[in-house]
């Protein structure tokens, strides 16, 4: 059952509560929290009589405000949306029903009062194991490249990749992980029966058919410059952590990591050339508390579960690398150039004479070094393979 703020019996009953709430997202713009506040005191069942009755304002608005959601109150028809969003295969999951993602309550009365979904999965299972990558609409190559790339590595390691089914980097990223045979969702600015932008409505019926399109506002609404940047805290609050591939300094993705921030939620940057305009925002978060990653496992160690750990990052194995730390110092005391007598090295290794000695033995039979009448000296073979590595004095 539904209580006044989306967990129990309250003012009505389930339908009441649904109905109320399917009202509100028509009456009232997503991410109001002096409405939030009045669905949690109230209960969404009073909150849409009182809109629909006039009257005295609820506290906190200004009459001419009060009005403005009284004109609106009056054109809104939940019975009308539900019918709509059946007939395009779209439900409303509210707070307190089993498919709720649970860690949307940490927004407060910022809370959606309900999210409309397009798409088969549960979106509370989804939202359990899934990371957000966004960025610039206007992206380079590279964040294509680097977008598409990472959320293939995180559909293949069983991730679902959140974004807002923008151009540029949102685009790239649900390609990825639709490439990749994996998870995503499009969380929208707009009614999700509605493709938004329009290049994408094969994209995001795609998404729809393998994954998820969700939104806060009803069948057929349309996306503002505003609901863009209130339907980013979604995008936060959903996910285990933000990863943003490319952002300028004044990105609407920016806002994105902001609110993964305030939600204590991981917050990660791709790093770009220090001369591009499209990485400067990146980089701004990279000098806070963002941590910078390069690749799909890098992302999963940070909000994966424990021992899901990236492999360690190193060059190649050189044929030195395989030698024994003192062997190896005996070698790195050879001139890059020309001979030294056995005292000179060892000397440079900081071992005794015998120890160089029985060592450079050693390392002549493994082709690393020859005698040079009473000296000895690298072999070609060595010089490429030290090179590779340290250099020698």
């Amino acid at each position: 059952m539904i209580t006044s703020d989306g967990d129990g019996d309250g003012n009505g009953s389930a339908e009441a509560e649904l109905l109320g709430r399917v009202f509100l997202t028509r009456v009232i713009e997503p991410g109001d929290e002096t409405a939030g506040r009045w669905v949690r005191e109230h209960g969404a069942v009073e909150v849409a009589r009182r809109l629909r009755e006039g009257g005295t304002a609820l506290s906190g608005v200004s009459a001419k405000r009060w009005a403005g959601l009284r004109a609106r109150a009056e054109r809104a028809d939940p019975g009308r949306d539900l019918a709509v969003a059946r007939a395009a295969g779209v439900r409303f999951v509210t707070p307190g029903d089993t498919e709720w993602p649970r860690q949307l309550d940490d927004l407060g009365d910022a809370r959606p009062l309900g999210l409309w979904v397009r798409g088969r999965p549960s979106l509370r299972m989804w939202a359990l194991r899934s990371v957000a990558v966004v960025g610039a609409r206007a992206c380079t190559e590279y964040g294509a490249h680097m977008a598409a790339t990472l959320s293939a590595g995180l559909a293949e390691r069983g991730w679902v990749v959140v974004s807002g089914g923008a151009y540029g980097v949102d685009g790239a990223a649900h390609r990825g992980a639709l490439g990749a045979g994996g998870a995503t969702a499009a969380v929208l600015a707009c009614g999700v029966d509605r493709p938004y932008p329009p290049g994408h409505a094969g994209l995001l019926a795609r998404i729809a058919e393998q994954g998820l399109v969700v939104g806060e506002l009803p069948p057929g609404d349309h996306p503002t410059a505003s609901r863009f940047v209130l339907r980013n805290r979604v995008i936060a609050a959903l996910t285990r952590g933000t990863v943003v591939v490319e952002a300028a300094l004044r990105s609407g993705s920016l806002v994105t990591a902001r609110a993964a921030q305030r939600l204590g939620r991981h917050t990660m940057g791709v790093p770009g050339p220090a001369t591009s305009g499209l990485s400067a925002g990146v980089h701004e978060l990279l000098r806070g508390d963002a941590v910078l990653v390069t690749d799909a496992a890098e992302v999963v160690e940070l909000v994966g579960d424990i021992g899901e750990l990236a492999p360690d990052r190193r060059g190649p194995v050189l044929p030195t690398d395989l030698l024994e730390p003192r062997s190896r110092q005996v070698l790195e005391g050879l001139p890059a150039r020309g001979a030294a007598g056995a005292e000179e090295i060892a000397c440079r290794a900081q071992t005794t004479q015998d120890d160089a000695v029985a060592r450079l033995y050693e390392l002549r039979a493994l082709g690393y070094v020859e005698r040079h009448g009473d000296g000895w000296k690298l072999t070609r073979q060595a010089m490429i393979s030290v090179r590779g590595g340290r250099s020698p004095r």
